[in-house]
């Protein structure tokens, strides 16, 4: 399922296709191992899958678990001839280039609705066209979603994702973070998906060797940012109408993955496998016309105090 024909020098380091592609299979590996070990009652199943224009992938999902009602983590590493329109929006010089793309993608779906949806991605892109120098570059992120917050949840997280910057520059953080908050923002409903954490793309200013550092650091601080949360909150006792609220809110997570989420538009535009793609459509969800909060509820509280853009952790 996987190609190796890349590796040459651009930009001062070594372009190592290899490397990204083992990292992100060990960190793939690690992420399935632990979630599994927090949910304690179901176990991952696997599905590798080839893609007839060109690579493949691993997917692996979780459901019916004690803790998470689905659980997806995903490997894919694909390639073909023309850069889908959606990796080349806002760089026009790109289109039509041949290309190479790999990454590891994930979100849970709690069953408890105290236990917040979260989403890490992290990928690297390569694309080349006869003549010209090729154009690389590293991308991801993680962010949260809850459904009945808690400040020292949001803080920890974000204490997290800064840690995650931290060696990369005083500005990263904050500047990847606003990035994360315009990003995760459904702008139909004029809210944003949750309380944030770090999007960046188009990464490629500090060389191959640093950039694939940042992702690596990224990657690897998603666990220590959630796998904490999830333990104070998985036992927490809850009602039907927090249950039916939890798949209310889950409604946004729907909206925005299928109209503005890049990763889903690149797989589906790229002739991806449609099943791996959409494993982050919660199993259950509802939508319900013209609802709100009551005044002085805690739902009312999610999107007065949560849903609203604020500096969690300064440092």
């Amino acid at each position: 399922m996987w190609k190796d024909k890349y590796r040459y020098t651009f930009r001062m380091n070594t372009v190592d296709t290899k490397a990204v592609r083992e990292y992100l299979q060990s960190l793939q590996d690690r992420i399935t191992q632990a979630i599994a070990l927090v949910d304690g009652g179901a176990e991952f199943q696997e599905d590798e899958w080839q893609r007839d224009a060109g690579g493949g992938g691993r997917t692996r999902i979780l459901q019916n678990g004690d803790v998470f009602e689905q659980a997806g983590i995903g490997l894919s590493h694909v390639y073909g001839m023309q850069l889908p329109a959606s990796a080349a929006a806002g760089r026009p010089e790109l289109a039509g280039r041949a290309y190479e793309a790999m990454g590891v993608s994930l979100v849970t779906h709690p069953r408890n609705p105290y236990v917040p949806t979260s989403h890490m991605n992290v990928r690297f892109l390569l694309a080349e066209k006869s003549g010209a120098d090729p154009v690389w570059w590293f991308g991801g992120g993680f962010d949260l979603t809850p459904y009945y917050g808690f400040d020292e949840d949001a803080e920890h997280w974000h204490r997290t994702a800064s840690a995650a910057c931290e060696g990369f520059g005083e500005e990263v953080y904050q500047r990847y973070k606003k990035w994360c908050d315009e990003y995760f923002y459904i702008k139909h409903r004029r809210e944003p998906r949750g309380v944030g954490g770090l999007f960046f793309d188009d990464l490629d200013a500090w060389g191959f060797t640093r950039c694939f550092e940042f992702m690596r650091s990224v990657g690897d601080h998603y666990l220590p940012a959630y796998r904490p949360i999830v333990e104070r909150r998985k036992d927490v006792p809850y009602t039907e109408r927090q249950r039916q609220f939890q798949l209310y809110r889950r409604g946004r997570y729907v909206e925005f993955n299928l109209i503005y989420d890049r990763g889903t538009l690149f797989g589906l535009q790229s002739g991806g496998r449609t099943e791996s793609i959409l494993m982050s459509i919660p199993p259950m969800v509802r939508w319900q016309y013209n609802w709100r909060p009551e005044p002085g509820t805690e739902e009312a509280r999610l999107y007065e105090h949560f849903l609203q853009p604020r500096d969690w952790y300064r440092g």
